[in-house]
Parts: structure tokens; C-alpha cells; sequence
């Protein structure tokens, strides 16, 4: 597997301060396809500077040019889908389909939206005696996950770019190999040097000093409430901008009528997307009483299905922590109906796709994010019933639900402490902003909003 052994700093791959490099293992088959450098905080200073010197010239680039990088940028993405699905294969363990329809589909998509919103989106307008400008907040720190490593990068990098900002992209150490091929993208598509930038490295060590770096305006963080707390203090010490998509516990909400089978064939489905490493996963599904064990035994048949077709979890650590969460639900009361915690193969980080019944609002399983293909089912009394459950976790990220009447769906929906909701298996909208609600996050990714959130407002009066 290529990998580049030095940073992408100021336009130009340069080496990154001595120090053992980072091994990027196979999750698959647990081999090390390649090593990254570990760029420490002089590393990270030098990438603020690049970004600094090129940032008045980027912002003052007349919006059209600017969407135009983007769409020269997307463009490369689309002649480099298939390297980009056998990458995240490689580093992720995602199998190559999935890696095909989601891991490279989604993020061209997301290019390509922000090269038309930096085209048409208006960053000057009149009201009243006053002239409102939406200026670029700066210089944005992009700390990034390992679970969609292409999404969750272009996600964050394509509005800054479009807003008029300049990047120093964090990647997670997991997955670095993508983050090294999307910077090759960026050279390549024409952005001007400085523009992008591009440090691997751990969290604690570059993480850290880019999000507490004074020249950093803005951090914007993909990962778990834990970390984006951290985050969140550190740049709250030098009264900097953040914008934090964290955890979620969603509930798969099925109201009386609505049709059980397919509800949870689309429920497990869901939960099982990307071996279950999916901050928005619906991982509570919650079904009336009366129908509960139909529902559970239509889980349990259909969880038995996705054995061979899933993936592992990113690494050994998150498979003893997923497995933890297995044990610790059974220990509590919950009923292990399908999977479980022993490894279903000799080699890799699988975890079998797992379906708990019988399990209650206070139980760990249903407050804690296992982040894991794991699904959690409860039962409730009433209408009420289920919406109490449903919004009693810390967490608001997204959900579903399920009715016979559109309507009555729709406006359970409206009541849900939550920042997305799929009515009746409503399919992921691109342009739609994604973000949560309580301790799921700040700020919104995607369309219009994910634009705003790296704009400052400036007024003019006359």
C-alpha cells in the first residue's frame, strides 16, 4: 500500500520531525500495510504558518474561483473512486462494495455540493441602511475520525474551502492512508499552496496542539463526547469557534400499525452499516408490546444474515470495547438472542452481528454509544412511553420512526430531541444538515448550514 513518509505542508511534502512512525494496520487480517509519520507540535505550528500566509489571498479569491477548485477537486475524487474504495478497504476493513457505494460515492457527492453553493451562495446582502458581509473565519483545525475517513474529511475541508478559509486537516491514525490520498487530490485539483494541509499524527500529541494553537479560529471535530469535551476546553481557553459532531444512541422508534417487517429488516440494516461504526446508527429500536416478540425474533433472523457480509471494527481496542458492552448487557438482564461476544474468526476484529432483547431504558447498553454492530431493543407501552425513552439519553444525533400514517410518524418526529429523523426509512439527503442535539454535538455539517459554520458576519451601515 503507497504512503507518503513525510506531511503535506504549504503545497510540497516536507518530513515530519523524527519520531517512530505510525503502523496502519489491516483490521481485516491484522497486517500492517503501511507506516505514516507521527508529526508532533512543531510539525502542526509549521502547518498553522503555511495556512496563516495563504489565507488573505484564498479569501479574497473571488467565490466562482474558488468553486471552480472544487469542482476541479471533485472531478479527481470521481477519477480516483476506485483507489479510494481499495484504500479504505485496506485501512478500514470496510468491504470493497460498501467501500464503493459509500466510503467513495459520498464524499464526491459532498465535493460536488459545496462547488455549487460556493457558486451561488450569497456572502453579501442588504438590510435596511446595512450591508452584511459573511466573511471566512480563518484558519479551521479539522480533526477527523477513522469511521468514514473520506466523508468526515471532505465533510469538513470542502465548505471551509468554499467559504474562503484555509485548512490543517488532523486525521485519525487509523486511517491516514485516505487523508495522504485526498491531499494528493487537493495538489492536484490546483489548490493553491497553503491552502490545505495536511499532518498526521496521534491525537494527544497533534490533536492537541491543533486545537489549542493561537493561530487556529476555528476547530471543527468528528469523534466520541469524551474527546470533543477536551476539545471543546481547549479552544474555549483562547475564545476560539468550535463546531463538534460527537456521539449518538438513536432510537428506532416503530408505532403500532406501521409495518413491523420491514421497519426492522431497514432497523438492522441500519445498525449493521459499516460493522455498526456509525455515530448515527439507530442502535435502540423500540417496539410496542404487543407486537415485541414478533419484533425480536425478526431481528434475530435478520442480524444472522450480515455474519459473512460485515466487516471487522477498526482495531483490537474497539473490539474489546464493543465485546465489553456485550458481556456488560447480559450481565445487567438483557437476552443475547443472536451473536455475542466470542470472535467469529481466527483472525481480524470481528464482531458478530449481535441482537440483545429485554433490555431497559437504564441499562448501559441503552445510555452508552458501543459504537459496534449491536442492536438494543426495548418495548414500550404507549405513545408516550416510547417517546420518554426515546429521549432519554444525552445524546440527540439522529433517528426514526416508523407509522401506517405518514403524519402521525412526522409529528412524533417533531418531538424527538434529536437533529435528524428518517421517517418511514426516508434515504440520507446530502444537502441536508447532519448534527445533534445535547451532548451529540455544536454546529451542523452538510449543505448550506455546513457552510455557515465557518463564516464570520461582518455589518456595514450607511
Amino acid at each position: 500500500m503507497k504512503a507518503h513518509d513525510g506531511l503535506y505542508i504549504d503545497g510540497a511534502w516536507r518530513p515530519a520531525a523524527p519520531g517512530d512512525p505510525i503502523e496502519v494496520v489491516n483490521p481485516a487480517d491484522e497486517q500492517v500495510v503501511a507506516r505514516v509519520p507521527a508529526g508532533d507540535a512543531g510539525d502542526v505550528d509549521s502547518a498553522v504558518r503555511a495556512a496563516r500566509a495563504a489565507l488573505p489571498a484564498w479569501a479574497a479569491t473571488p467565490p466562482a474561483e474558488r468553486a471552480a477548485r472544487l469542482a476541479a477537486l471533485r472531478d479527481v475524487l470521481v477519477t480516483r473512486k476506485d483507489e479510494i474504495a481499495e484504500t479504505v478497504t485496506a485501512e478500514l476493513g470496510s468491504p470493497l462494495a460498501f467501500s464503493q457505494a459509500v466510503h467513495a460515492a459520498v464524499p464526491i457527492a459532498v465535493a460536488g455540493s459545496y462547488a455549487e453553493l460556493a457558486a451561488t451562495h450569497s456572502f453579501e446582502e442588504k438590510v435596511g441602511n446595512s450591508t452584511v458581509l459573511h466573511e471566512p473565519i480563518g484558519v479551521v483545525g479539522a480533526i477527523t475520525p477513522w469511521n468514514y475517513p473520506l466523508h468526515q474529511i471532505v465533510a469538513k475541508v470542502a465548505p471551509a474551502l468554499a467559504a474562503g478559509c484555509t485548512v490543517v486537516l488532523k486525521p485519525a491514525e487509523d486511517t491516514p492512508l485516505t487523508a495522504q490520498l485526498f491531499a494528493e487530490a487537493v495538489h492536484e485539483a490546483g489548490v493553491p499552496a497553503g491552502v490545505f494541509n495536511l499532518v498526521t499524527g496521534l491525537g494527544p500529541v497533534a490533536g492537541q496542539a491543533l486545537a489549542e494553537h493561537p493561530g487556529v479560529d476555528l476547530v471543527s471535530f468528528t469523534g466520541s463526547t469524551a474527546v470533543g469535551r477536551r476539545i471543546g476546553a481547549l479552544a474555549g481557553a483562547a475564545v476560539k469557534k468550535v463546531a463538534l459532531e460527537l456521539g449518538g444512541k438513536s432510537a428506532n422508534v416503530i408505532l403500532p400499525g406501521a409495518d413491523l417487517a420491514k421497519a426492522v429488516n431497514v432497523g438492522v440494516a441500519n445498525v449493521m452499516s459499516n460493522s455498526g461504526q456509525t455515530c448515527s446508527a439507530w442502535t435502540r429500536m423500540l417496539v410496542h408490546r404487543d407486537r415485541y416478540d414478533e419484533a425480536v425474533e425478526l431481528a434475530a433472523t435478520a442480524a444472522a444474515k450480515y455474519a459473512d457480509r460485515i466487516g471487522p471494527v477498526v482495531n483490537a481496542e474497539q473490539r474489546a470495547r464493543v465485546c465489553g458492552y456485550i458481556e456488560k448487557g447480559v450481565a445487567e438482564g438483557a437476552r443475547l438472542v443472536a451473536g455475542g461476544p466470542e470472535a467469529p474468526r481466527d483472525k481480524g476484529y470481528f464482531v458478530s452481528p449481535t441482537v440483545l432483547a429485554d433490555v431497559t431504558p437504564e441499562m448501559t447498553v441503552a445510555q452508552e454509544e458501543i459504537f459496534g454492530p449491536v442492536l438494543c431493543l426495548l418495548r414500550y407501552e404507549d405513545e408516550e412511553d416510547a417517546l420518554r425513552i426515546a429521549n432519554g439519553t444525552v445524546y440527540g444525533l439522529a433517528g426514526a420512526v416508523w407509522a401506517a400514517d405518514e403524519a402521525e410518524a412526522v409529528a412524533f418526529a417533531r418531538r424527538m430531541d434529536t437533529g435528524q429523523v428518517d421517517i418511514n426509512g426516508g434515504r440520507f439527503n446530502p444537502l441536508a444538515p447532519f448534527g445533534g442535539y445535547k451532548q451529540s454535538g455544536v454546529g451542523r455539517e452538510l449543505g448550506a448550514p455546513g457552510l455557515a459554520e465557518y463564516l464570520q458576519t461582518k455589518s456595514l451601515q450607511f
